[in-house]
């Protein structure tokens, strides 16, 4: 076992299958010496925990659960890479996420929601997962999701 899939066993984390495409894409290609993956959604045993616009207000999702959704995305993301380098253990650094949040008009939280991703890709890579990011606001994202993640990864 390599130090990656030792540092997810220490954590207790999963990484769970590859979420299949819902439209003409791949889940991830590789260039170079990068993957890229496509946008994942927080898909749970395939379906979503939640829809719907992140806010504060009622019948709106709370950011402390878009941040989970948001962690969860990034697993996924991270599911989608494995399945093109076959093992974690070939990242060499987390280059850059792009995160995307549905959110309610009034809701300027979004740098707080994707911490769920940075953070649990800093837990699982360490040094290796300090990234660039975008963190962006938007009316909607597909099948009506709360949050959407994507990763740029380096790997040998």
């Amino acid at each position: 076992m390599g130090a990656v899939e030792s540092r997810l066993a220490e954590l207790g984390i999963q990484i769970p299958e590859v979420v299949p495409p819902v439209a003409a894409y791949v889940p991830a290609v590789i260039d170079g010496d990068h993957v890229y993956t496509a946008g994942q959604l927080p898909m749970v045993s395939g379906a979503l925990p939640a829809t719907g616009k992140v806010g504060d207000g009622h019948g709106l999702v709370p950011p402390a659960d878009a941040k989970e959704y948001a962690r969860i995305s990034a697993l996924n993301a991270l599911a989608a890479a494995k399945s093109v380098l076959g093992s974690l253990d070939r990242v060499t650094r987390i280059v850059k996420v792009v995160g995307f949040v549905a959110s309610d008009p009034s809701f300027t939280g979004q740098p707080g929601v994707i911490n769920g991703a940075s953070e649990v890709l800093g837990e699982i890579f360490g040094d290796a997962g300090v990234h660039a990011r975008s963190a962006v606001g938007v009316s909607v994202l597909p099948l009506d999701a709360p949050v959407e993640v994507e990763l740029i990864l380096a790997f040998v």
